[in-house]
């Protein structure tokens, strides 16, 4: 169900606005790079919770991406279930990092049986205590939009990407599930240092109904957006659902691709 040949962007080329770097559409006055704010959140609702998308939704991507056998890294893994789902559905290893000391301590008894499970605390910022290349795919719902909601957004944000990029393979695949459209996103993603080719795709929330006269039951959700020479949504692309999730895949470009 996916095309054989997706439009991809060369971030080598693309050429972006300088002036839009932080995306505070969706931000509040909590500080969501902090892990006080995430222990205190996790200490009082306990439980589960998968931000943006569940497994069922993603699996089409996540199976087209990343084989069974992949080393995947899961930032900012929080309490979701998408890990374990992953993890019955055929994936070997999952390696899950969080800033939350009580999120981690949580998730570990929780699947302390599951050694396909590992979990460590973590910042995103600074993963340092994994060697380079790492791991093939590396997999974020909704971390790096935590951080453009934090102090120092940009800063942060460059923190993460770079620490990212180092870590996948040559020829991995970072996979950003997010709120933030390209105009808030590729500045981000497109820094010539990553080399990275990006391929976009749009998913509708959870539980979204497409309108009765919709004129896109047609076209498949999993039909990667035709992006502009810059990177960008092209001017008549209409999205259905305003709380929509954008899924950035990021192919870290081998030497021999360059």
């Amino acid at each position: 169900f996916f095309v054989k040949n997706p439009l991809v962007l060369s971030c080598r080329t693309a050429q972006l606005p300088e002036n839009m770097y932080r995306d505070v559409s969706r931000c509040n006055t909590y500080d969501y790079g902090d892990s006080v704010y995430w222990d205190a959140r996790y200490i009082q609702e306990g439980g589960s919770f998968d931000w943006y998308q569940r497994y069922s939704d993603l699996k089409p991507f996540l199976r087209h991406y990343f084989p069974l056998s992949s080393t995947i890294l899961m930032v900012g893994c929080g309490n979701a279930v998408i890990s374990e789902d992953m993890v019955k559905d055929g994936y070997e290893e999952i390696v899950n990092i969080d800033i939350s000391s009580v999120a981690i301590d949580m998730m570990r008894r929780k699947y302390e049986y599951i050694p396909q499970l590992k979990y460590i605390k973590m910042d995103v910022r600074d993963m340092s205590f994994f060697p380079d290349e790492s791991f093939d795919g590396v997999i974020d719902k909704g971390t790096l939009d935590s951080l453009m909601c934090g102090s120092d957004a940009p800063i942060s944000a460059s923190q993460m990407l770079a620490e990212v990029c180092r870590l996948l393979k040559p020829g991995g695949i970072y996979m950003m599930i997010t709120y933030g459209d390209p105009t808030v996103r590729m500045p981000h993603l497109c820094k010539p240092v990553y080399n990275w080719k990006i391929t976009l795709y749009n998913i509708p929330r959870p539980g979204f109904n497409k309108p009765e006269c919709s004129t896109s039951s047609k076209k498949s959700l999993l039909e990667p957006i035709p992006l502009t020479e810059t990177g960008l949504l092209p001017a008549d692309w209409v999205l259905e659902d305003p709380d929509s999730h954008f899924i950035y895949v990021c192919r870290k470009v081998k030497d021999a691709d360059v």
